[in-house]
């Protein structure tokens, strides 16, 4: 899919540089996923704590129960 971006050149080479990218699509690409991949741990982080622990749950004994 072509897309047209109006990036600015010098953080474009600067990324492409400093990442050892051989291309500006590849820094940019990786940027993106980058990006994309630190967004889910934010995520995660927003909901550290916020779910409930159950001290007495025994996950050897879970392993060992049969499943149907």
């Amino acid at each position: 899919m072509a897309t047209n971006l109006a990036l600015d050149d010098r953080l474009i080479e600067e990324a492409r540089r400093s990442g050892g990218h051989r291309t500006k699509k590849e820094a940019v690409t990786r940027a993106l996923e980058e990006y994309v991949r630190r967004r889910k741990q934010l995520t995660i982080l927003a909901d550290f704590g916020t779910v409930d622990f159950d001290s007495d749950y025994d996950y050897k004994a879970e392993r060992k129960r049969k499943r149907r």
